[in-house]
């Protein structure tokens, strides 16, 4: 078996070119790495972007006579006040009541709910991953998607859709070939996954 032999030089040379290959393939690496985390926070920003697009349009159409509007929000914020009271004596991690909604708000929740409703329409969305999926694909953002226990054995989620400060928000349950989605007021300063709502019924079967 023959040996390679290089000159000192030839060897010297050798290494540092290999030392400086190492040095290029590092700094790339980082480069990437960089690159990476700049995308997805361009993705988050351009997905908050087109949602809160959506809201305005909403907004916009749903936007009631000034009389409606002061007497709405004059009764949502005493709701506010009496829901944020903490359970006395309690151990269990403090849930608040829903406030209510204005009549903008009561609007544009018809308008998301028709929205979902029809887009979830003859689709069995068996796990929440699948629901996510499909609500950020309606514009929706992720980072507003917030998942609940499930009911019954179905995904549940729960959309704060929330711009300023308004209330609005939704629970979104799976049932057989499509979804079942309920409009509820969210308090100032709580997360949409804090507040107490009562169902009345079992989803349908059918």
């Amino acid at each position: 078996m023959r040996s390679i032999f290089l000159p000192k030089s030839l060897l010297a040379a050798a290494l540092g070119g290999a030392v400086v290959l190492v040095g290029f393939g590092a700094q790339n690496a980082t480069a990437d790495q960089t690159s990476v985390s700049t995308v997805a926070t361009t993705s988050d920003d351009d997905a908050e972007t087109r949602f809160l697009e959506m809201a305005d349009l909403i907004s916009q159409i749903c936007a009631p006579d000034v009389s409606s509007s002061v007497d709405a929000v004059a009764s949502a914020s005493v709701a506010d006040t009496t829901a944020a009271e903490p359970t006395p004596d309690s151990t269990l991690p403090v849930l608040v009541d829903p406030v209510a909604l204005t009549v903008a708000e009561e609007c544009a929740a018809q308008r998301h709910q028709l929205r979902i409703s029809r887009a979830f329409s003859g689709i069995d969305t068996a796990t929440y991953a699948e629901m996510r999926d499909k609500l950020t694909s309606l514009k929706y953002p992720a980072a507003r998607i917030h998942r609940m226990p499930d009911f019954s054995g179905e995904p549940v989620a729960r959309l704060d859709l929330r711009v300023g400060a308004e209330h609005l928000a939704l629970e979104v349950t799976d049932i057989n070939n499509g979804v079942m989605v309920e409009a509820f007021g969210a308090p100032e300063g709580v997360s949409v996954t804090e507040v107490r709502l009562e169902r009345q019924v079992d989803p349908p079967t059918s």
